[in-house]
């Protein structure tokens, strides 16, 4: 998808986004809880992760029930080698652990900054 469809996309997902990810926003915005800064919804070339700390090319994918599906599950993984490609690490969360587990999204960010020497 080019830059011009995926801006409009990503503001759109932005606003409309789930529980699970409004929650985390909430939490992790302005690097309050671990120390760096995240985008919401962030372009990644073709891709839209929903969250992404662009220091550490670390990408958060907070993924809902419907992602259980074999035919969004084959295309997530199409998606994730792709940005993984591009030299970036993805981790993914289900809603349930974003929602009452958070901490785990905070290990995986410090995880990845230690991992790049930070």
């Amino acid at each position: 998808m080019t830059a011009a469809r995926l801006t409009p996309r990503a503001r759109a997902l932005r606003q409309t986004g789930g529980l699970a990810e409004q929650r985390l926003w909430a939490r992790l915005r302005g690097g309050a809880v671990v120390g760096w800064k995240l985008r919401r919804q962030h372009r990644i070339d073709g891709y839209v992760a929903d969250f992404a700390c662009i220091p550490l090319r670390l990408a958060i994918e907070i993924d809902g029930g419907v992602h259980q599906r074999d035919d969004v599950a084959l295309r997530d993984v199409y998606r994730q080698r792709a940005i993984e490609d591009r030299g970036w690490t993805v981790v993914r969360f289900t809603n349930d652990q974003a929602l009452h587990e958070p901490w785990r999204i905070d290990a995986a960010i410090r995880e990845q900054a230690k991992a790049l020497g930070f």
